[in-house]
């Protein structure tokens, strides 16, 4: 199962993960800092993710922005 670390986490639980399932994160900013936690909160199960980003992806962010990579 896929989140069976986390059900069995008593604060957690199955009402803890259906709640993160149907909780909405919105993240500003997806550069060094907020890459990594959109990565972590979709891992954990977070439902909907909204992402707030006017900067573009460049060659020199590339070693601290871990959900881009080059093509």
């Amino acid at each position: 199962r896929r989140y069976s670390r986390h059900l069995i986490i008593p604060d957690v639980g199955m009402d803890g993960q259906k709640r993160l399932k149907n909780a909405k994160v919105l993240c500003v900013g997806a550069g060094g800092l907020g890459s990594p936690a959109l990565m972590y909160l979709a891992a954990a199960g977070v439902g909907t993710l909204g992402i707030v980003e006017f900067d573009e992806v460049d060659e020199s962010n590339l070693q601290r922005q871990i959900i881009h990579s080059q093509a």
